[in-house]
């Protein structure tokens, strides 16, 4: 099923945050920020497991599972379990270091197999408090976790969660499945499988206005080829678009800072929002089903609604890609 026939806007609220990523978020914080979420009608919520241990699905199912079913759509993401036992060392999360260090402290199991598959599933339900999931993620099978592992991992959840979770669909219990990765290539190779079929992907940093260059060059046209959607997750390439300092969730270095000046002085000559013309860059792609920027903070919804709708001038987006600052291959909006 087309992922655009499941989703209810091109705008969905991106959890993450919601797991204590970067800081500790106080609940009251973040329940307020769910609020306003569903408050200004976003009814598309995406989280996973890993995020925070747990803590994200908990906090998104306080806010959902209090409202009518049929009037959200919810994904969340397989490949890990969590545990009842806390961990006593280091996590090790691959490129992303201690990004959850403020999370829960329960243990994690990383596995993508069948059976940790279906366990995975009954895990979030439980923690969500909801009685269904619309869309599931296969999380993480890629270079920036595994390193040079990762094709084993991948292996792996070709032989289990997919066909898990390919059998889902096809029973009804979900509407639709695909990868959840912050790299190309997982999704490059799931597509050129003859079976199973995944209906989407999203696709976290990498169709962002800094970081878009790879995705353009085999994945999308494989996506377009194959009428496969994408969710674009991590619009803001980890907040250094939003005004903050992160990219690839550390400290932006000095080239990516430069670039993003460059970007906010075209745009401020312009009148336009950076954050308007971060979403919906995401968005111009044919493949692009919706955006999911995450937050903190009850007003940072107001104002991605309100980039959303921002009125871009069609020369700024010219300007743009003549200063070299998108690639050439790019769909941009307004036809350029």
């Amino acid at each position: 099923m087309s992922l655009k026939n499941v989703l209810p806007a091109h705008i969905g609220f991106g959890s993450a945050p919601m797991g204590n990523m970067f800081r500790a978020v106080p609940d009251e914080e973040a329940l307020a920020t769910m609020n306003a979420a569903w408050d200004e009608g976003i009814r598309y919520y995406d989280t996973a497991p890993l995020y925070g241990a747990g803590l994200a699905e908990i906090r998104v199912g306080e806010l959902l599972s209090r409202k009518p079913r049929d009037e959200f759509v919810l994904s969340t993401k397989v490949g890990r379990v969590i545990l009842d036992e806390l961990e006593t060392g280091n996590r090790d999360l691959g490129e992303k270091g201690d990004l959850f260090a403020n999370g829960r402290k329960n243990k994690i199991v990383h596995e993508w197999t069948a059976e940790a598959t279906e366990r995975s599933v009954e895990g979030s339900l439980k923690r969500l408090g909801v009685d269904r999931i619309d869309i599931l993620w296969v999380h993480d099978i890629a270079q920036d976790f595994h390193g040079d592992l990762w094709v084993s991992k991948f292996e792996e959840a070709r032989t289990g969660a997919f066909r898990v979770l390919s059998r889902l669909r096809d029973e009804g219990v979900i509407k639709a499945w695909g990868l959840g990765v912050n790299r190309t290539e997982p999704v490059e190779m799931t597509l050129a499988l003859d079976e199973p079929r995944p209906d989407g992907f999203l696709l976290a940093g990498r169709y962002s206005l800094l970081d878009h260059e790879h995705a353009l060059q085999r994945l999308l046209p494989m996506a377009a080829e194959q009428g496969v959607d994408m969710v674009v997750g991590g619009p803001y390439s980890s907040g250094i678009l939003a005004g903050g300092t992160h990219f690839e969730y550390v400290e932006a270095p000095p080239d990516i800072v430069d670039r993003v000046k460059r970007i906010k002085a075209l745009a401020d000559r312009y009148g336009v929002g950076v954050k308007a013309a971060a979403l919906q860059f995401s968005l111009a792609h044919p493949a692009s089903a919706a955006v999911i920027p995450g937050a903190t903070k009850p007003s940072r919804i107001a104002e991605d609604l309100a980039a959303l709708r921002e009125q871009v001038p069609v020369d700024f987006w010219r300007e743009l890609r003549e200063a070299d600052l998108v690639s050439p291959k790019a769909p941009l909006p307004g036809g350029v």
